[in-house]
């Protein structure tokens, strides 16, 4: 079907009945609504990992993908393998960004340009996560992901059942939206789902391993993330409509295309 076919009012309509729902309900609907045009985000995290076991279970043929930015830890693919282990068939695909754009990134910024600035680090999350993901998701209407309310205040308004405006209009599933960490992680445990080994080392948020550190006594969750910047947003665009002002002209020489 057309994303077009789904439009504001209805979306709404279906966030607002969705609320009380349970993640599996919303799912199931996603998978018989969307068929073969939806497909399931995931980083692998205790979100990730708790919606990728109850999409299996609906629907074992599901497809899955996650983003291999290049700098993700070791512990990352231990878990995947794990969970081929655990799920036989997973459909999961891996997406890289393209090469010659993290090669010119890198040879005229830096391998840690990151730690230079927000803008610099904003940059090298769009051209490792926003751009692949971008030409991933393009010929699907709509897709699944493990948000939460609960992750930071950025994300506090997220919707079961969301129009996504920077993916070309396509309709954008959460359905853990309501749910608490607590809640994600007993269903974790209750189900013995297979879960990322840095939480076990004081990790509540994982990305890739240069920007992310296990977080300190009464620290919030995401404080792990980009923990040098004090004037950044925390997210690295995927979820957040942020602007690329700041480093427009960087991607474009950098990356050797246009940013939108």
């Amino acid at each position: 079907m057309s994303p077009s076919a789904v439009d504001q009012r209805s979306v709404s309509q279906l966030a607002e009945c969705f609320e009380a729902e349970h993640p599996k309900t919303v799912l199931a609907w996603a998978i018989e609504r969307f068929s073969d045009r939806i497909v399931l985000a995931t980083s692998f995290q205790a979100d990730g990992v708790a919606i990728l076991d109850m999409a299996y279970e609906i629907d074992p043929g599901i497809r899955i993908f996650t983003i291999d930015t290049g700098r993700l830890p070791e512990e990352t693919f231990e878990l995947i393998e794990r969970l081929r282990g655990r799920y036989p068939g997973l459909n999961l695909e891996i997406v890289m960004p393209q090469t010659a754009q993290v090669e010119r990134m890198v040879s005229r910024n830096g391998p840690n340009l990151f730690y230079g600035s927000v803008e610099s680090r904003e940059l090298c999350c769009h051209v490792r996560k926003v751009l692949p993901l971008r030409r991933f998701l393009a010929p699907f209407d709509a897709w699944i992901t493990g948000l939460r309310r609960g992750h930071s205040a950025s994300r506090a308004s997220t919707n079961i059942v969301e129009i996504d405006q920077n993916h070309g209009g396509i309709v954008k599933i959460n359905p853990l939206a309501a749910w608490t960490q607590e809640r994600v992680w007993d269903y974790i445990r209750e189900r013995e789902v297979p879960h990322h080994p840095l939480y076990d080392r004081g990790y509540t948020s994982i990305g890739c391993a240069p920007c992310t550190r296990a977080i300190e006594l009464g620290e919030s969750a995401r404080a792990g993330r980009w923990w040098w910047e004090s004037d950044g947003k925390k997210e690295c665009g995927i979820h957040a409509q942020g602007t690329t002002a700041n480093f427009d002209g960087e991607l474009e020489t950098v990356v050797g295309i246009e940013s939108h």
